[in-house]
């Protein structure tokens, strides 16, 4: 049966920001503060979420919290900063809990390094279903894409059947940006120091997780080095 996303409130948006950025550590010591186009990566998705229709934000920090959350001002949306006290020990899917009280069905759920066309989180709005949609690239092999890192998903269809980065049967990349709700909190909470593939996983067995594709809409994780180079050159959004 198909859901309504939609709230009185409007559309709120998490932001995952608390990790430390190892991979591009030494060239940027806060990695969503690394600057693209004269912007930190978090403004840039903060800009194409309210794009999309957030209007309002979480942005969970942890690392370097304090100079994160200095730019929050800045936001196109009123964005507040949510603490993951255990960011350096647990992997992402704590981020996402420690946002709990924000998510509502429908909620924007990204990653603070992951440029993000706005026509991606459109389109992503547009098709969404499930209680949770995940917005996935079927480009395989796209030069954009780290195959070594990226997280992917094997679908059947719109359903979601598998997802983690050391899938080897797969037909889509994770894109980073979801629609969510509290259907994502309790699968996590179920969980010992569950990342967000491992809540991800467990909706998909009951059948309440879906891939919706995006088409030709441009996005980028800007993890590394290279990738942030690339994202200076190329990224025209």
């Amino acid at each position: 049966m198909a859901m309504s996303h939609d709230h009185p409130a409007g559309r709120h948006a998490v932001v995952l920001a608390a990790g430390a950025g190892s991979r591009m550590s030494d060239v940027e010591p806060v990695k969503p503060l690394a600057e693209v186009q004269g912007q930190p990566l978090l403004l840039h998705v903060l800009a194409s979420l309210a794009a999309a229709g957030a209007t309002g934000a979480s942005v969970v920090t942890g690392h370097r919290a304090a100079e994160i959350e200095a730019v929050l001002p800045r936001s196109p949306i009123p964005a507040e900063a949510v603490r993951n006290p255990d960011w350096a020990s647990a992997p992402n899917g704590v981020s996402v809990l420690a946002a709990a009280d924000s998510i509502r069905p429908g909620s924007f759920l990204c990653m603070s390094d992951h440029l993000i066309d706005p026509l991606l989180a459109t389109r992503l709005v547009a098709e969404a279903r499930a209680p949770l949609s995940l917005a996935v690239d079927r480009r395989l092999g796209h030069p954009w894409v780290d195959e070594a890192d990226v997280t992917r998903v094997r679908t059947a269809g719109r359903a979601i059947r598998a997802i983690g980065k050391r899938l080897c049967v797969y037909d889509a990349y994770d894109t980073g940006l979801f629609l969510i709700g509290p259907e994502l909190v309790e699968a996590l909470r179920q969980q010992k120091s569950p990342s967000l593939s491992d809540g991800v996983a467990v909706l998909a067995r009951l059948g309440l997780a879906e891939a919706i594709d995006i088409g030709d809409a441009p996005w980028l994780d800007v993890d590394d080095a290279r990738a942030l180079e690339l994202a200076r050159r190329k990224w025209r959004i």
